[in-house]
C-alpha cells in the first residue's frame, strides 16, 4: 500500500472516530456538539492542507526521478514559495545541472575518442568479454584484410600486456601491442597494430650505409696501393727472367685478379648506398621488358629456362627511372632463373587494368623460414650470395614509390610490382 493511501485512510478513520465519539458524548448538549463538529471540520481542512504540503515534495521527487530515468537532464523545477519544498527543488536543480554538465562532457569525450580511433593511423581492435572483435577502426581493418590469418594467429598467441615486432613477407613490419582495460567491472582487451616498415627500412639503411662506407674506404685504401705494387713488380722483366719464377708470377697475377674482384664486390655495396633519387620519365614498359628478357636469354638457356611474355600489343607507358627500373627487373629475373632447377618457365605479364607487373617462376619457391627475411640487407639463401640483390630491388622500388610483394603460391613464386 502506498504512503499516500495510508495517510488518507488514517485521516479519514481518525476523523470518523472523533465524529462518532463527539456525537455519543455531546448528544444532549447541542452547543458543545456543534463546537466539536466545527473543530473536526477545521481539523479536516488542516489535514488536507498538510497532506498537500507533505505530498508535494514527493510529487516533485517522482517527476524528477521519471526525468532522470528518461535521461532528460533539461527538466528543472520552479520555486513554490514553500521553504521545505524549495529546499528540495534547489537540491534537485543543482543535481540536474551537474548531471547535464557531466553528461555533456562525457559525450564530448566519447565523440572525440571515437573520432580519434576512426582516424588514427594506428590500427585499433577492441574485444568484448568473450574475446570477439567488438570494434575495429579502418586502419586495423586494412591491415587484417592484407594478412588476416598470420596476424590473427599472432594476436591470439600473445599475452596481455606484451608487445612484439612482426615482419610479414620480408617487407611489411608491424608493431603489435596487447593491453587491457576495465569496462563496467569486467576486463576487456584492446590491440594496437602499427606499421613501422618505413622506420625500420630507414634505420637499416642508416646502419648498413655507415658499415659499407667504412668497408669501401678501407678496401680501396688497401687494394689500390697493393695492386700498384704488384703491377710494378710484374713490369720488372729482369725479375722474371729466371726459370723458377713462373709460379710466383702467376700467383701475383691471381692476387691482382682477386683484388679486382674485391673492388667489384665493394662497388656493388657502394651502389646500394649511393642510389640517387629516381629520375622519372615517361618510358615504354613493354620495350624495357623485352630488352631485359633478351639480355637474360643466354643465362636462362644455360638452365633450360624459357620466357613466357604476356605483354600488351600496344606500348604501355609508366613514369620511372629507366636505368634503376631496368636494374631492378634484371635482379628479379636473375633470382627467378637461379630458383628454377631445370626446364622451368618464367612468365612476365602486365595487367593493364590493375596497373601491375608480375614476374613468376615455377622454381623451388620460398620457405616459411626465409619468407620473413627476404628483403633484409645481407640475407641470402645462396651459398656465395652477397644478400644485396633484393635489397637493391627494394630500395629502387621504394625510391619510385611503387608497392611490391614477393610470395609463393603453391608451385608458383610471384614478384608483383604495383605502379
Amino acid at each position: 500500500m502506498k504512503l499516500k493511501t495510508k495517510y488518507i485512510l488514517f485521516i479519514v478513520i481518525l476523523h470518523l472516530i472523533c465524529l462518532v465519539m463527539s456525537y455519543l458524548i455531546f448528544e444532549k448538549d447541542k452547543l458543545i456538539f456543534m463546537l466539536a463538529e466545527v473543530f473536526i471540520i477545521i481539523s479536516v481542512v488542516i489535514s488536507i492542507s498538510l497532506y498537500r504540503q507533505l505530498i508535494s515534495p514527493l510529487t516533485y521527487l517522482k517527476q524528477g526521478i521519471s526525468a532522470i530515468k528518461d535521461k532528460d537532464f533539461n527538466v528543472k523545477f520552479l520555486a513554490t514559495g514553500k521553504h521545505e519544498v524549495d529546499e528540495l527543488v534547489d537540491v534537485y536543480n543543482k543535481m540536474i545541472d551537474e548531471l547535464r554538465s557531466e553528461r555533456t562532457k562525457q559525450e564530448a569525450q566519447h565523440f572525440f575518442l571515437e573520432k580519434l580511433i576512426q582516424t588514427s593511423p594506428t590500427g585499433i581492435l577492441i574485444l568484448d568479454f568473450d574475446g570477439r572483435v567488438k570494434q575495429i577502426n579502418p586502419k586495423a581493418n586494412e591491415i587484417l584484410n592484407a594478412t588476416p590469418d598470420l596476424l590473427s594467429n599472432q594476436i591470439e598467441q600473445m599475452k596481455t600486456g606484451t608487445s612484439k615486432m612482426l615482419r610479414i613477407d620480408g617487407l611489411h613490419t608491424y608493431k603489435i601491442q596487447k593491453s587491457r582495460f576495465i569496462d563496467r567491472g569486467f576486463e576487456r582487451i584492446f590491440v594496437m597494430l602499427e606499421e613501422v616498415t618505413a622506420e625500420i627500412f630507414a634505420a637499416e639503411k642508416s646502419v648498413y650505409s655507415k658499415v659499407i662506407r667504412m668497408m669501401a674506404h678501407e678496401v680501396n685504401n688497401t687494394v689500390g696501393p697493393v695492386n700498384s705494387i704488384i703491377n710494378t713488380a710484374l713490369a720488372q722483366k729482369e725479375i722474371w727472367a729466371k726459370n723458377n719464377t713462373e709460379m710466383l708470377n702467376n700467383a701475383m697475377k691471381v692476387a691482382v685478379e682477386r683484388n679486382q674482384n674485391l673492388n667489384v664486390f665493394m662497388r656493388n655495396f657502394a651502389d646500394l648506398v649511393k642510389l640517387p633519387e629516381a629520375n622519372r620519365k615517361k618510358i615504354n614498359l613493354v620495350d624495357l621488358l623485352k630488352s631485359v628478357t633478351e639480355l637474360m636469354y643466354f643465362s636462362a638457356s644455360e638452365k633450360q629456362v624459357s620466357f613466357e611474355l604476356a605483354l600488351p600489343a600496344e606500348p604501355y607507358f609508366i613514369f620511372a627511372d629507366t636505368q634503376q627500373l631496368e636494374q631492378a627487373i634484371i635482379n628479379i629475373i636473375k633470382n627467378s632463373i637461379e630458383a628454377v632447377e631445370t626446364n622451368g618457365i618464367i612468365k612476365v605479364a602486365i595487367d593493364e587494368k590493375k596497373r601491375r607487373l608480375s614476374i613468376s617462376d615455377n622454381g623451388k619457391g620460398i620457405s616459411e623460414e626465409n619468407a620473413g627475411q627476404l628483403f633484409s640487407p645481407f640475407f641470402s639463401t645462396k651459398k656465395d650470395g652477397q644478400g644485396i640483390g633484393l635489397t637493391l630491388v627494394r630500395e629502387i622500388l621504394l625510391n619510385h614509390g611503387f608497392d611490391f610483394s614477393l610470395k609463393t603460391h603453391g608451385n608458383l613464386t610471384v614478384f608483383a610490382i604495383q605502379f
